[in-house]
């Protein structure tokens, strides 16, 4: 019978003649797709608006002759009219206040499918809503977000996207046509338990914090977080902290550095910190899963520059905040000595970090001002290469010395 059903349903066009049938009492006209059925909330009443007709069931068994008004069961009819023209077939049935839909949820790690229990063949619409997680891009975590989708209400659901964490989803359904006869709104409700979640997601950040008071070029200058997908150019050797943000489900990490195609690095903790030494392109990534699911992130990509090493011929330590030490300039130097001396040979300061420089006193007080000589030695991250640049020097290799002038300025 449903099959029957079923196929002469699918076989009308989209609608009944509007003026061949109305309801009789509380009901409501629904048209879906190709299905037209007049649901009644109480007592079932058809009148053919073409006079005396003859009433047929799906069987094609004429039920009432002669008459213009039947109350029928459920079930689909036609009717004759006085011409012979027979109508298309349609559905009259009884909305009861008790009917309630039940609903399953099966979880994977690429859709949500509700599998919704207690339909017939009424052409109805839902509304679902629940909570899932999305990554906040400005407060860099995964938030909840309320959700809230629509539709023709079906056997099967299909989200077309996973659940990360546990959420209730409430579906809503017939509202147009309880509407339509005044009746209150019907909603179920399915717990998804954090035992049901299966899906996995991560959003991959890097964290590159800036070092106070630093001359040092390409260096953050302050604490940057760059997205998987993005490409970051600093001086080393520099620490990077890497942070998978997973979501609830993720039980296992692997993290890899690469060097351009060659593997450096496998780490399966749930964060990472790696120092990048020599110049060159790396790119790191992450795989997160379970035992069910996998996700692998976009990389992110880091470029470490050649190194640089540049001193300047003055400085006026005055107390303004503007050139008051005599600093260099560099990016992607690992070892650093400088040494300054007075006119007559005598040294006066020296230091080993290449991010601070010589605020131009001796013991404490203020030098005095005129010429002083540095020496500087100093290795660069792309050192022990052996490589020369065009005027023959060693590449990272820095013998630096010469004139620095202090100058201060009249108050």
């Amino acid at each position: 019978m449903r099959k029957l059903l079923f196929i002469l349903m699918t076989l009308v066009t989209a609608v009944s003649y509007a003026s061949d049938i109305v309801c009789v009492g509380a009901a409501k006209q629904v048209v879906r797709g190709r299905d037209t059925v007049y649901v009644f909330r109480d007592e079932v009443a058809l009148r053919s608006t073409c006079g005396d007709v003859e009433w047929f069931n799906v069987a094609g068994q004429c039920i009432a002759s002669g008459v213009d008004e039947i109350y029928p069961d459920d079930g689909v009819y036609r009717i004759r009219k006085s011409n012979g023209q027979m109508s298309r077939p349609f559905r009259a049935r009884k909305y009861s206040d008790l009917e309630q839909l039940a609903f399953t949820v099966e979880t994977s790690c690429d859709n949500t499918i509700l599998h919704v229990t207690g339909l017939d063949t009424c052409a109805r619409t839902y509304s679902l809503s629940y909570t899932r997680l999305a990554w906040d891009s400005i407060n860099n975590n995964w938030t909840d977000q309320s959700v809230t989708k629509t539709g023709d209400l079906a056997a099967t659901i299909i989200l077309y996207e996973p659940l990360y964490a546990p959420t209730v989803m409430r579906l809503c359904y017939d509202a147009e046509v309880r509407s339509e006869m005044g009746l209150d709104s019907a909603c179920v409700e399915t717990e998804v338990a954090e035992a049901d979640i299966m899906a996995v997601n991560m959003h991959l950040t890097s964290l590159f914090s800036a070092r106070n008071d630093s001359n040092e070029m390409e260096r953050p200058t302050d604490a940057t977080i760059i997205d998987a997908g993005s490409t970051a150019t600093i001086s080393g050797p520099f620490e990077v902290g890497f942070y998978s943000n997973p979501t609830p489900a993720v039980l296992y990490y692997t993290w890899e550095v690469y060097k351009a195609a060659d593997l450096l690095v496998t780490r399966n903790d749930r964060d990472l910190r790696y120092t990048f030494v020599e110049p060159g392109s790396y790119r790191v990534k992450c795989t997160v899963n379970n035992n069910e699911c996998t996700s692998e992130t976009a990389e992110v990509q880091v470029n470490i520059s050649e190194s640089y090493l540049r001193v300047p011929n003055v400085f006026t330590p005055d107390g303004n905040g503007q050139n008051d030490e005599f600093r260099v300039a560099f990016r992607s130097i690992k070892k650093f000595h400088c040494e300054i001396y007075n006119r007559w040979g005598k040294k006066v300061y020296e230091w080993n970090d290449p991010g601070k420089g010589w605020d131009g006193t001796i013991y404490g007080k203020p030098a005095a001002e005129g010429a002083y000589y540095y020496v500087i030695r100093a290795l660069g991250t792309d050192a022990g290469t052996g490589a020369k640049d065009a005027r023959g020097h060693k590449i990272g290799v820095y013998h630096l010395s010469g004139d620095i002038n202090l100058i201060r300025r009249k108050k």
